[in-house]
Parts: structure tokens; sequence; C-alpha cells
């Protein structure tokens, strides 16, 4: 008997998603950073054993809209619940809201709902309880179950518990296949992972990162990427003095890329300004939103 299926994951900024995903699949194919929004796609990554195939798929953090960019995420995980044989909430010890929105659509789903009550290590058993019986009433999942991503805490259990669930099936992706996306799309996200982490305020959040060339041979691959940000005044801080701090930037993105690639990297960073991108259609498009 071979069991395979998609496993969708949702909920709010910061509450461990792509950390979890990354520790299921024992791979960092989601960016993790300390700040909101760092997931904008839905990444799928892909388990495949003997018996069973899961492809779990990373979606943006639960928000609320401010503009059109945040709008085409949420659409992302509206798309997720479309074909979802298994669905996961995280949420965190404390936690008792999520969007209305998102809670209807939760409560209409035909498929398994877990709820995975994140970053226990951080709380108390009476905490957990509360919690526990508070998204018993709310939602009447299938399975609740208390983990701690980052401490590895009951992540065996989770995924036992996955496979019960499962239906049974033909694996969708060849076992080899750790992902449905290529080597360029995960350059962006660790090039973009590295401006999350070395700016602050809105320039993290005002920045898309394109390959413009990816020259791939068998001993290095030469690449070049834009940084495209919505001012003048962003450009010149992304460039630092004297081309600092892209500098900065480009070394610490190469040493990814090469793990990720297994061999040399040439990184060339260019910064280019796209006025409001954020609230263009066609740009956004152009930055693979919508899709």
């Amino acid at each position: 008997m071979h069991k395979s299926g998609f496993v969708n994951i949702i909920g709010k900024p910061n509450v461990g998603k792509s950390t979890l995903m990354n520790k299921l699949i024992k791979q960092d194919l989601s960016i993790v950073t300390h700040k909101a929004q760092t997931t904008r796609h839905r990444i799928k990554g892909i388990v495949s054993a003997e018996d069973y195939q899961i492809v779990f798929s990373d979606t943006p953090g639960i928000l609320k809209p401010a503009y059109k960019l945040h709008h085409k995420m949420m659409e992302t995980i509206d798309h997720s619940f479309t074909d979802a044989d298994l669905v996961i909430l995280v949420v965190e010890v404390g936690e008792k809201k999520t969007d209305e929105e998102v809670l209807k659509k939760i409560k209409k789903l035909n498929v398994p709902l877990f709820v995975v009550i994140n970053k226990i290590d951080l709380s108390d058993q009476e905490k957990l309880e509360v919690i526990y019986q508070y998204w018993k009433e709310q939602l009447k999942p299938a399975e609740i179950i208390p983990i701690s991503a980052l401490e590895d805490f009951n992540l065996e259990i989770l995924l036992k518990k996955i496979i019960e669930y499962l239906p049974e099936g033909p694996a969708y992706f060849a076992k080899d296949e750790m992902s449905d996306r290529n080597e360029r799309f995960f350059v962006t996200e660790i090039i973009r992972e590295k401006i999350l982490l070395n700016y602050k305020k809105e320039i993290p959040y005002s920045t898309e990162v394109v390959i413009n060339e990816f020259k791939d041979s068998k001993d290095i691959a030469r690449i070049y990427a834009i940084i495209f940000v919505m001012r003048e005044s962003q450009k010149a801080i992304i460039l630092g003095h004297k081309g600092e701090a892209i500098k900065r930037i480009g070394i610490q993105s190469r040493k990814k890329i090469e793990e990720l690639l297994g061999k040399q990297v040439h990184l060339e960073l260019t910064v280019k300004i796209s006025d409001n991108w954020r609230e263009d259609d066609k740009q956004l498009k152009r930055f693979g939103y919508g899709e």
C-alpha cells in the first residue's frame, strides 16, 4: 500500500511554519528569519519513502492585506486549500485569534485539519492546556499536536500522524525531487533572506529579487541578479557607503548559494528602481505573483 498527498501548512507570520516544513523535509527550502512576511510564495517540499510521498506546502503568513502584493500572497493561501489532502494550522501557545475569513474557510474544509501548537518550549503546561481546549472547541480538528519545531520535539509523532491520514495513491513526483521550484527560485530566496537579515524597517519589504542571467557550467555558476526597490533613497541604503552594504549581501548570499549548488559561484548584484511595484499588477506578475 502506497500513500500520497498534499499537506498544506498555514498560519500567521512568525509562528514557525517555514521552520516546521524545513524540519519535516530535512532540507532548508523555505527561508527563515525573525521578521514577518518572510515567505511570499507557496513553496512545496517533497518527502518520499518506499510506502509514502508527502508534498508539503509552506504558504505566506496570514495577514490583513495592505497593498496588492499582500492580496496576491493571501490568494496563495486560498489556492492551497483547493488541492489539499490535509491542512495544518500552525499556532503558538497563547494565540487565540487568526483571520476570520481564513477561519471560515478552514471550517468549510472537507479534508482533515491538524492544529499544531508550536513553540511549547517557551511556555508551560497550564497555558498549553488552555490553548489546546480553545482550538479543540473552535475548530474541532482531527488532531491537535503540541510541538517545538526548533527543538525537534514531537516532530516524529506529527509525521506518523500525517502519514496515517494520507489517502492511498501513487507518487506525484520522482523520488529524488525535493521541490517543484527550480534553482533560480531558491537563489532569489537566498538573496532576499540576506536582505531581510541585514536591513531594517521598510527596506526588506520594498525589495524584490530577479535573476537576470544564470550561466551554469560543471565547475562554476555565474549568476547576475537584480535587486528591485521602489525609491532612489532605498537604492542608496541597499548599496551602502561606497557599496559596502551590497558587497556584504553578495558575500553572504554567495556562500549559501554555493552550498545549494555544490560548486563555485560568481554572483553579481545590481540595484534598480521599480516605482511602487507592490501595487503594480504587471510587475507583480513579472515577479511571479499570481501565477
